[in-house]
């Protein structure tokens, strides 16, 4: 991992979307290398049911900062201590489908066991970055998209689950930052508008 790209980039804020909401992106470091912990969002949720995210939502009125932010949907959501959340550093905000000008905060945290709050969270996944950088895991299609016009989807397929969307988003940028791993020049096909996603 190459923590110095991560604490030294600039991330570029939007001014899109109507609500501000930020996420933990969470390390875990083991003895044989670094993961990742990503949360399943619950299925009766109204927005993104069952799709793999980061812990975070939106800013209260009572937070003084969107790092406050994250770190308390993250005590929320897994049962994480705020302070035992070190912020290392931010990727690009990322606006939403949903009208979110979402803010990335990349964290280590301990190697603990969380406990997802069931009224968000369905399950807790936590995946090494030895196998998000496999090339085999990876796949990305090109799509003109309401929202964000002609866009690229990523899809990471790792120990059963998928992470794509706003949370793919993340990953590729933080992969490219903190490892070797590099986006594929082209991706993998183009797809008609009403395409289904693969997922």
């Amino acid at each position: 991992m190459d923590w110095e790209r991560v604490v030294n980039y600039g991330p570029v804020e939007t001014v899109e979307g109507d609500r501000e909401a930020a996420v933990l992106v969470p390390v875990i470091t083991r003895a044989d290398g670094e993961y990742l912990l990503f949360t399943k969002r619950a299925d009766h949720l109204g927005e993104h049911p069952g799709q793999m995210s980061f812990p975070g939502g939106g800013r209260e009125p009572d937070d003084d900062s969107l790092e406050t932010t994250a770190k308390r949907e993250a005590l929320e959501e897994i049962g994480l201590d705020p302070e035992a959340a070190e912020i290392v550093g931010r990727l690009d905000d990322i606006p939403t489908v949903s009208n979110y000008a979402v803010r990335p905060f990349v964290a280590r945290i301990p190697d603990a066991e969380y406990v997802p709050d069931e009224r968000e969270v369905a399950e807790i996944a936590i995946l090494p970055v030895a196998a998000l950088t496999d090339r085999r895991n990876y796949e990305s299609e090109r799509r003109d998209h309401p929202f964000y016009d002609d866009i690229r989807v990523h899809y990471f397929r790792v120990d059963g689950y998928t992470v794509w969307g706003a949370t793919g988003r993340m990953l590729v940028q933080f992969l490219e930052l903190a490892t070797d791993w590099r986006m594929p020049a082209e991706p993998d096909r183009v797809v008609d508008p009403d395409a289904e996603y693969p997922v």
